[in-house]
């Protein structure tokens, strides 16, 4: 009886020791790349440009973080967004600062060392699972539920601050508004870990998560898991949001989810055409925002949401004037000749 009580006590050790082993590994391999290929990189360039600040290491990794979510947000927000789901990145983001405040008060009150982003993790997602329980049998519309879900997120993150003398409320500041500075290496190995295994996850199951997007009954016609599906681009929004509170901010990291697809969906002609121009408009929009941050001195959050909703504007104003932006003439001109090299495989004729 105790030699099988010991090995059950030993299993949850191995596991854990297993994923310290994995992110352990995972953190040296990041630094290996930032202090032999990307900082090398960087530094050359800086040296080509004249731009010392692209030589300093927390820029460099500042920089490094800033692509990661440029990429998994348009990848999980084009999905939302076309499932006119756009407010629960906003959600979970408020829900996520009751999750940091929560292992901070542990830590406070208890003495204890839990991560932050790991509790905030756990309750983005028990969060998220509550919202669909609310839509599916409480008969709330979505919006309802995303609202008083959201509020009530924020309203406990609060509560926690305020029970504590505000003793928090200085370690809550950088999730809050994120912050170039706090950018760790840890920090950009989770972003670089969450973006594989976002990218895996949508690229495995794309087609599923494509038809239950845009016609869930059809979907279940089809004899699909819609419920799964669903399940599985929450949890992937989840990952996101805690990923990129770190530099993005709380109130502000929803905003890779949103902005970047719809500057995107102004000019796409097909669902991977806008996934991809979603992408490159929010890289376009990391990368200025926080050289904007380090020069001016300003929020690296705010600096990337304004640069965001700058190229939104200019898609809007190019689609209102007629006129199609060169990145996008030519994926279309590249997508117009697969199509005529098919049709031409086909024996089809070009029209």
């Amino acid at each position: 009886m105790m030699q099988s009580s010991s090995l059950d006590a030993g299993v949850p050790f191995d596991e854990v020791t297993a994923v310290l082993w994995i992110g352990g590994i995972l953190i040296d391999g990041v630094e290996w790349f930032l202090d032999h290929i990307f900082g090398p990189g960087m530094d050359v360039l800086a040296d080509l440009l004249g731009t010392p600040m692209l030589g300093y290491p927390y820029m460099q990794r500042a920089y490094l973080a800033a692509v990661c979510i440029a990429v998994i947000g348009p990848i999980v927000g084009t999905f939302l967004v076309h499932r006119e789901m756009a407010m629960i990145g906003d959600t979970l983001a408020h829900t996520a600062f009751a999750g940091v405040a929560v292992g901070l008060f542990l830590n406070s009150a208890l003495s204890l060392t839990l991560s932050p982003l790991l509790t905030a993790f756990v309750v983005a997602v028990v969060t998220a699972l509550l919202v669909e329980l609310l839509v599916e049998h409480a008969g709330a519309y979505s919006d309802t539920s995303l609202a008083i879900v959201l509020t009530g997120g924020f309203a406990v993150g609060s509560i926690l601050i305020t029970a504590t003398d505000g003793g928090i409320a200085v370690g809550i500041d950088a999730y809050l508004f994120g912050s170039l500075a706090t950018v760790s290496t840890e920090n950009v190995g989770i972003l670089v870990l969450m973006s594989v295994i976002v990218g895996s996850l949508v690229t495995l199951a794309y087609r599923p998560l494509l038809y239950v997007t845009f016609d869930a009954t059809a979907a279940r016609a089809a004899r699909l898991n819609v419920r799964l599906y669903k399940r599985l681009m929450v949890v992937l929004t989840v990952l996101v949001v805690v990923s990129a509170m770190q530099i993005m901010g709380v109130i502000l990291v929803a905003a890779m989810l949103v902005v970047p697809v719809a500057a995107a969906a102004q000019v796409a002609k097909s669902f991977k055409q806008s996934i991809l121009l979603a992408i490159l408009a929010a890289e376009f929009a990391a990368i200025a925002g926080v050289t904007l941050s380090y020069v001016y001195g300003i929020a690296a959050g705010g600096s990337i949401v304004v640069a965001a909703i700058a190229v939104y504007a200019v898609a809007l104003s190019s689609r209102k004037l007629g006129y199609r932006l060169p990145i996008v003439q030519r994926f279309s001109d590249r997508q117009s000749k697969h199509h005529r090299k098919e049709l031409e495989v086909d024996g089809g004729k070009r029209e």
